[in-house]
């Protein structure tokens, strides 16, 4: 896939160029995603404080840095909880990384259509399941229970759309990866009640 070119006319987007040679093998998206990010993006997408906020959730996501940061900050402030937020910790990256195995057994390619704007970069082109969901979801599940807060309901949604309107995940992409960081989250839940036995 060559690089990311500018889109033409008012669009201050990216537009995608594959190389048929170059592209990753994999499963194809329905016309239907395709419309389902084009109705998107030509609505909350226009807003160019939509995009924004969509990026700084991008950058704060990538490889789930930004969980860990705060898992790690939580460790150190919260000692008789410090079990629980590795736990958070653990959730998270282990959920990035189960997303990323997946990605390189599906090798579905990112949204590449003429009509999707895609306005951020990616370290790669792969597309399902999203990591960023992955994470996200993981971390949301783990810190709601740490808190007592509804954290999954108030972040994961956010994050889903956002990569959406980014262009650089089609709708099953998000949803396939937040039901991978619920069952990520889940299965820490389960090991931290075997260890408290």
């Amino acid at each position: 896939m060559t690089a990311a070119q500018p889109a033409s006319g008012p669009d201050r987007g990216l537009h995608v160029v594959p190389d048929a040679d170059q592209a990753p093998a994999g499963p194809v998206a329905s016309p239907a995603e395709v419309k389902i990010i084009n109705l998107v993006q030509g609505t909350i997408g226009q807003s160019p404080a939509v995009i924004k906020a969509a990026r700084g959730m991008s950058h704060f996501g990538e490889h789930s840095l930004g969980w860990l940061g705060i898992a790690a900050v939580g460790a150190l402030v919260d000692k008789p909880r410090r079990r629980e937020w590795a736990g958070v910790a653990v959730g998270a990256f282990g959920a990035h990384a189960a997303s990323v195995v997946i990605k390189r057994v599906v090798r579905r390619k990112r949204p590449h259509d003429p009509s999707v704007q895609v306005n951020v970069s990616t370290p790669s082109k792969l597309s399902f399941p999203s990591s960023h969901a992955t994470s996200t979801t993981a971390a949301a599940v783990l810190l709601g229970r740490l808190t007592g807060l509804p954290l999954p309901a108030v972040l994961v949604p956010p994050m889903l759309l956002s990569r959406v309107v980014l262009g650089v995940h089609y709708p099953s992409d998000v949803l396939a990866g937040s039901a991978l960081g619920a069952a990520s989250a889940a299965a820490v839940l389960a090991a931290e009640k075997r260890l408290a036995k």
